[in-house]
């Protein structure tokens, strides 16, 4: 896979044990959150390399799978990865044509901290008209915590130089209070993991 080892790569590949543990945490409480939300069809915006589209593939989750990112190595990546068990796009979710989706999850994790204008991207997911959102984001400041006992990004107190929004789990929920109600958490220590419902869609 040619170009530079992104940092989600590291992630995901590491050898180190406990952080092979605490990914395979990540992964299991996504698809529990997936399993209660029961979508026949899922979208993945901010895919990357397909690591957790592959999850959902390997586990047998029983839903249409679509994972989009902007970069062309990251989709490239990912095609080697799920392979034909998932439609991979590259580009942006707004460039999509109105004969793509809908869907009836969407899915943005490990997105968010790395944009400039996160609430931008509330008001773009919520307009996909999905009933069911999955969110997540380093919770701090703990996952820098974990970044300086491992002498990593220590000049930036542990913060990843990609990252330019930071939130405690509780400033989380305030953040997208605005657009969803939390239906599940996800235990998936240092990450805060929700599941959540765009507050447009009632229930009976």
């Amino acid at each position: 896979m040619a170009g530079r080892t992104t940092g989600n790569q590291q992630k995901h590949e590491s050898s180190n044990p406990l952080q092979r543990r605490l990914i395979e945490r990540f992964h299991d409480e996504v698809l529990r959150l997936l399993g209660i939300a029961g979508p026949s069809t899922v979208l993945d915006l901010g895919c990357g390399e397909g690591f957790v589209l592959r999850e959902v593939a390997d586990r047998g989750f029983n839903a249409d799978l679509t994972g989009v990112d902007r970069s062309a190595p990251a989709i490239a990546s990912a095609r080697e990865r799920v392979g034909g068990r998932a439609t991979l796009l590259e580009g942006d979710i707004t460039d999509f044509d109105d004969n793509v989706g809908p869907f009836d999850t969407v899915m943005m994790l490990e997105v968010l901290e790395h944009l400039e204008d996160p609430g931008a991207a509330l008001d773009l997911i919520v307009g996909l008209g999905p009933t069911h959102v999955v969110l997540s984001v380093p919770r701090e400041p703990f996952f820098r915590g974990l970044n300086l006992l491992r002498l990593k990004n220590v000049r930036r107190l542990g913060n990843d130089p990609e990252h330019v929004q930071n939130w405690s789990s509780r400033g989380f929920e305030r953040f997208v209070s605005s657009h969803f109600d939390v239906v599940e958490r996800g235990a998936a220590f240092p990450w805060t993991l929700l599941l959540l419902r765009p507050r447009a869609v009632t229930t009976g």
